[in-house]
């Protein structure tokens, strides 16, 4: 098995994701023991974006990292056990807001896709959006 950041690699719809951790210095972090969670956005998720925002994010790194820290909580955190949260602190220090509606499980307005993904040093959630802090605005 790999760590984060090299499952995603691997996985193939995370290269968005992969170059922003990357670009903002997170990839040391979350090849760490961990444990880690992290709510992955796929590259499809980071083309809902605005046209432009990646381009311009990857020149604010602050902004970026910030960002990404929102998608990660510290600790290995199952589907199983999301289940049971209605939130959850993110290591950006805020919170997002965890919902189960008909089956599926969201956070904040993300829906996670695909649960579950084993990594060495945590777990991935794979999510169809980006999510924001309230501290950013894009």
């Amino acid at each position: 098995m790999a760590d984060i950041v090299d499952t995603a690699m691997s996985a193939g719809t995370f290269s968005t994701l992969v170059a922003a951790i990357t670009a903002a210095g997170l990839d040391t972090a979350l090849k760490s023991p961990g444990p880690f969670t992290v709510f992955a956005p796929t590259d499809e998720a980071f083309s809902k974006l605005p046209s432009g925002t990646v381009e311009s994010l990857l020149q604010d790194l602050l902004t970026l990292r910030k960002i990404l820290e929102y998608h990660v909580v510290s600790g290995k955190v199952s589907a199983e056990d999301v289940a049971k949260l209605d939130t959850a602190t993110t290591t950006e220090g805020s919170t997002v807001k965890i919902e189960h509606i008909d089956g599926a499980v969201k956070v904040n307005n993300a829906t996670v896709v695909t649960a579950d993904v084993e990594a060495d040093n945590g777990i991935i959630h794979v999510i169809d959006t980006v999510l924001l802090p309230s501290s950013v605005s894009l």
